[in-house]
């Protein structure tokens, strides 16, 4: 199966009248670090897309750059044991999200997929998420990630 790309992305973001551009950028963002440094901005601003199967379900975990998504609090939440919450399989997350992992949108995914946001991503007012490849990024308002995404948010990072 074909991944998804920034261009599903792009009419994701248009599709919803949002006025929001995927940007390019020739070096790397596919990790955390490598994505603030190539837009210049705080690491905790940078919006980790992680998907995990939790009890054989998926879901994606947005959590800030510069925090780890803490598996113990996902498996509490769900009421799940920790070795039922597992970080995706490549394939799982191009066959369902649609994309690789390090472009993983949060939005315009194959798949209806739960999002869940972690509460602390909440300090900041603008955020940056992957475009669906590991050179693409969109800035967003947080509270409007929240909005399109659906997303719950929940403490679920350290």
């Amino acid at each position: 199966m074909q991944p998804l790309d920034f261009r599903d992305v792009q009419n994701a973001l248009d599709a919803l009248n949002l006025n929001i551009r995927v940007q390019e950028f020739n070096t790397s963002t596919a990790t955390a670090q490598e994505a603030a440094d190539s837009i210049g901005t705080e690491l905790g601003s940078i919006v980790k897309s992680l998907m995990f199967m939790v009890n054989g379900e998926p879901i994606i975990a947005l959590v800030s750059g510069d925090m780890k998504a803490d598996q113990r609090k996902l498996a509490d939440f769900f009421g799940v044991g920790k070795k039922k919450v597992k970080i995706a399989k490549y394939d799982e997350c191009v066959e369902l999200a649609g994309y690789e992992p390090g472009g993983v949108p949060p939005l315009g995914h194959r798949t209806p997929v739960p999002v869940y946001i972690d509460e602390k991503l909440s300090r900041f007012a603008t955020v940056y998420a992957a475009g669906g490849s590991p050179h693409h990024i969109f800035p967003i308002a947080y509270a409007k990630l929240v909005e399109i995404t659906g997303g719950k948010v929940i403490d679920m990072a350290g």
